[in-house]
């Protein structure tokens, strides 16, 4: 733990990364099944699975929030059932506020996979059906090595996304701290507390450093793949 945070700013700032983390991983396969649907299939109503992917991007955070309250609460249509089945609760807790990062950052992930998807060279998986390679083999031999700079950066702009998500975080898992509580929800809560502005500005400039270095990170990966998937090609 550094020096210059307390218990409670470290376990907000290790509850953030756990959050975007977890949020990430659930989110990166059903985002390339989407974005790969959306870039390859023609089917009646595409344009509304299009917009609906996208609806977190324009959405009020706390909209998205709320809606994930009415679907996964104890009493919701989706929440009800996983209470009862399986004896699992997703409000008010840090898998919660996974889930609603990972709803927030979602649409990120897809539109770097579509637009992955979108530069490859249709040539090369026509080439790959005349020898008679399957859906799967294309999809593992030659789409996904090529779109792998796309996801990968995605991932990462998720990621770096997901550590200042705040609405539906609030909204959906409230601010418990220790179970909930992430970074930005702690900054939150110091600016409401009497003397609590030096912890909000060193959490709030360890949030700023965070992001940009997401940021930079999604750049070089993105790059450091694409040369190294040239240098293979040749």
């Amino acid at each position: 733990m550094p020096p210059w945070l307390s218990p409670e700013e470290w376990e907000a700032v290790r509850l953030s990364l756990s959050v975007a983390l977890r949020s990430v991983v659930f989110g990166v396969p059903p985002a390339v099944l989407v974005a790969w649907l959306l870039a390859r299939g023609r089917f009646p109503g595409r344009g509304l699975l299009d917009a609906l992917v996208h609806l977190p991007l324009v959405m009020p955070p706390v909209v998205v929030g709320w809606l994930l309250l009415v679907t996964f609460g104890v009493r919701g249509p989706v929440g009800s059932l996983l209470q009862e089945w399986f004896g699992l609760r997703l409000v008010f807790t840090t898998g919660g506020a996974a889930l609603a990062t990972a709803v927030m950052s979602f649409p990120l992930i897809v539109r770097a996979v579509r637009l992955s998807l979108d530069a490859v060279e249709p040539g090369l998986e026509a080439a790959a059906r005349s020898l008679g390679a399957g859906p799967v083999d294309r999809f593992l031999t030659i789409t996904l090595p090529l779109i792998s700079p796309g996801i990968l950066s995605g991932a990462i702009t998720a990621f770096a996304a997901g550590l200042g998500e705040f609405g539906a975080v609030i909204t959906f898992a409230s601010n418990i701290p220790g179970q909930t509580q992430t970074l930005p929800l702690a900054i939150y809560s110091a600016t409401q507390t009497p003397g609590g502005e030096a912890m909000a500005a060193r959490l709030a400039l360890l949030s700023f450093a965070l992001a940009v270095a997401g940021l930079l990170a999604a750049e070089f990966a993105r790059r450091r793949l694409q040369a190294w998937l040239g240098r293979e090609a040749r």
